[in-house]
């Protein structure tokens, strides 16, 4: 007697479709806001995943935003041209011919290789700045660095590095409602008619709250926030202060969970720290009942 039940990796495929149902219909409708960077921005084959999943989202009704930096193709790009650049607490200090270069690469190649990617992977994709349509107002910031003399810290001029301080949804909601998936390079436009190189974490995180997104996505090269190796998957503002307090929380992972931190108290419903080395971690977080990244809501 012929045996006509389905292969088992047929049945595996149904049961993933199934488990991600109540997903699919809690997030429909909903915009995610997705910082891409890291190792998933500068492999091709991961470059490839990451457009998939960010067209299939669109295709399951959910508004997908990408917000993506770039430091290490700006790095490349002045050094090929002689033009040294120096880094005070993090923060590159941007001069007018820095800044040049910066938009010209994260407005420019940058952004447009990824609206090619999504355009490969089946969706329709814009790309923009934060100049575009009055999406995002900058403000000059300022940085610190310690002074060994007086032991104290001093401020610094860091020429053209800002932060966001408006951001104006208009012209997202015009191309989410139009089908289309924005992809913002993270240059803001200041009340002095400057441009401003703004860190992509602190511009995506600024867009989520604006947008009153369901979810922020941060895309690093890390597991997460880490305990004795353990990853945690689920964090609130107390939970983390305790970390940090206990020397958990080091070095890079702080400014991201305050950029975490800081969208939530605006109004997203939850924000998470993602391995963007991971093939589909966006899809494992989202469809999937034991996420694969740090929740971070209140």
């Amino acid at each position: 007697m012929t045996d006509h039940s389905p292969h088992p990796a047929l049945l595996a495929k149904a049961e993933t479709l199934t488990e991600a149902l109540p997903y699919l219909q809690r997030y429909a409708g909903k915009t995610f806001v997705i910082k891409y960077g890291g190792h998933a921005m500068g492999d091709p084959d991961a470059a490839r995943d990451f457009a998939h999943d960010v067209v299939l989202l669109k295709a399951v009704g959910i508004n997908p935003v990408v917000v993506h930096g770039g430091g290490p193709q700006i790095g490349a790009m002045l050094k090929r041209l002689g033009v040294q650049s120096e880094f005070i607490g993090g923060l590159r200090v941007t001069d007018k011919a820095t800044a040049e270069i910066a938009e010209m690469v994260l407005a420019g190649s940058i952004n447009k290789e990824i609206v090619g990617w999504i355009g490969q992977a089946g969706g329709r994709a814009v790309g923009l700045s934060g100049k575009d349509a009055g999406l995002v107002r900058a403000e000059k910031i300022a940085g610190r660095a310690p002074d060994p003399l007086q032991g104290i810290e001093r401020h610094v001029d860091l020429g053209f590095v800002g932060a966001p301080v408006a951001v104006d949804r208009t012209i997202i909601d015009t191309l989410c409602d139009a089908g289309m998936i924005p992809v913002v390079a993270p240059i803001g436009i200041g009340a002095d008619g400057h441009t401003y190189n703004i860190n992509a974490d602190t511009m995506a995180g600024a867009i989520a709250a604006a947008l009153g997104a369901a979810r922020f996505f941060l895309l690093t090269d890390v597991a997460g926030v880490l305990k004795n190796g353990e990853l945690l998957t689920d964090l609130t503002p107390a939970a983390i202060r305790r970390l940090r307090e206990e020397g958990v929380v080091t070095g890079g992972m702080i400014p991201k969970l305050d950029t975490c931190m800081a969208a939530v108290g605006a109004g997203v419903d939850a924000a998470v720290i993602l391995d963007g080395r991971v093939r589909h971690a966006l899809l494992l977080e989202i469809f999937t009942r034991k996420g694969v990244g740090t929740l971070v809501r209140c």
